[in-house]
């Protein structure tokens, strides 16, 4: 079983989930030994909390229901490359894996800005860094914020 593509499945459904939400759509997975321990979308805007991002809201959440700080042995699955604070964040609890969709530069495209390698910027410059496989099922997340954020 491809796991990266079943666990990126449901990142991506979680950010469509954010958009109907009224926020934006972003997604997150957080699994250990291939099975999911939690998961959360976007909720900047029904938070009422701008860092309430997907990533960063998983990592609290996550903490905060298991006492655990160390992520080493877990994978973060996220719909779209995480920011640079979500990126911090993943550094600061020594994630041991990243996997995401759609690049800050895929995004960034959409919405005619000039976007960045987010997370390949923080993690080369932090002696704890997690493993990175980005693209996966890059379209797929792409449609979703497509559908959030060009107004055709």
């Amino acid at each position: 079983m491809d796991w990266d593509r079943e666990f990126m499945k449901e990142a991506i459904r979680l950010s469509a989930e954010a958009a109907r939400h009224g926020n934006e759509p972003f997604g997150a997975v957080l699994v250990k030994d291939n099975q999911i321990v939690c998961t959360n979308e976007n909720q900047i805007y029904s938070r009422h909390d701008f860092t309430y991002h997907a990533e960063l809201g998983l990592i609290r959440k996550f903490s905060e229901e298991t006492g655990i700080t160390g992520l080493h042995a877990y994978t973060l699955y996220s719909s779209c490359e995480p920011c640079f604070m979500c990126s911090g964040a993943m550094v600061w609890t020594n994630l041991g894996r990243l996997v995401y969709g759609a690049s800050d530069i895929d995004l960034c495209e959409l919405i005619h800005e000039k976007g960045s390698a987010c997370s390949k910027i923080v993690f080369e410059n932090s002696y704890l860094r997690p493993e990175v496989t980005a693209g996966v099922m890059r379209e797929e997340s792409l449609a979703v914020l497509r559908s959030y954020f060009v107004k055709e």
